[in-house]
């Protein structure tokens, strides 16, 4: 319907590249298409839901990191025009994404405020083309982490924990039997292989079980190797989030610090500027479930 060419990228991996091609308006059609389909399904999720604010729509597109200093300008003057004249929420990350040169621009707002926004960085883009070879973005397959709850193994298959063979229950029971829990927030231990998760309400050991009722504490396994050298990842958050992801006098961030065994550091807010950073330091699995806790907030 939109004329544009449209490529999704395999599907064994936890994120997909969709290339859009074709004509600027053929590009346009397609994004708005999209967003009102995602705007779709979260007003279906709502209906089954206690939430009373509905979520924005969000969309992260990948640029080459070359073209986001013209998408940033001069002092954050381009992406702060882009976000007053089309109300949507514009954030570049600071780091590039895993092995490429490119890097995560994040878009929330209504679909019509999103659509906006992508013509607004196409026109960017097509002034200032990148510069010199890109790398581009290639999500890898992640191995599926395997969580437990009510003595039941579950893998995570997109919101839900889908139960898994009886082997990997019997391991966990042989592992809890061994090893004793880990104090919350102590960060000497290797990173687990398996995290042990209390699941709120009913226990349903058949069903598959929704992720936002899950909880979850690091634990040690025997025979784990030692843990891999620690090492630093930074974020940049909107000022107008950083209290949810804080808590009531730092209650949640206490939290992620407690769940992820990383170390998080948040920077004071800088006059004139719209964003706060972020520091996580820890092994790779450290960060990686800071970052998730981080998001999911």
């Amino acid at each position: 319907q939109s004329g544009a060419r449209i490529n999704i990228s395999e599907g064994n991996c936890p994120e997909r590249i969709v290339t859009i091609t074709g004509p600027t308006d053929a590009i346009f059609k397609a994004f708005a298409m999209i967003a009102y389909k995602f705007e779709e399904d979260i007003t279906n999720s709502m209906s089954n839901s206690t939430a009373t604010s509905k979520p924005p729509v969000t969309l992260r597109l990948v640029v080459p990191a070359s073209q986001c200093g013209s998408l940033i300008g001069k002092g954050g003057s381009k992406i702060k025009e882009i976000r007053e004249s089309t109300g949507a929420q514009v954030q570049v990350a600071g780091d590039m994404l895993p092995n490429s040169t490119e890097r995560a621009v994040t878009i929330s707002g209504t679909p019509d405020a999103i659509i906006q926004c992508v013509k607004q960085i196409c026109v960017v883009m097509l002034e200032s083309p990148p510069k010199g070879a890109t790398i581009p973005y290639r999500p890898k397959p992640a191995s599926t982490p395997v969580i437990f709850a009510g003595g039941q193994a579950y893998t995570i298959q997109g919101q839900y924990a889908i139960p898994h063979p009886d082997q990997l229950t019997k391991l966990h029971q042989l592992a809890m039997q061994q090893t004793p829990f880990t104090p919350l927030g102590q960060t000497t231990p290797a990173f687990p292989a398996f995290a042990v998760l209390t699941v709120a309400g009913k226990q349903r050991s058949s069903a598959a079980l929704p992720l936002q009722a899950i909880t979850i504490f690091p634990c040690i396994c025997p025979g784990l190797d030692a843990s891999p050298p620690a090492s630093t990842h930074e974020l940049t958050i909107p000022n107008d989030l950083i209290g949810c992801i804080i808590g009531r006098q730092g209650t949640k961030i206490n939290e992620i610090r407690q769940m992820s065994g990383a170390q998080i550091k948040i920077a004071n807010a800088t006059e004139g500027s719209s964003e706060r950073q972020i520091t996580i330091t820890g092994t790779p699995a450290n960060i990686s479930l800071a970052q998730y806790l981080i998001n999911a907030r």
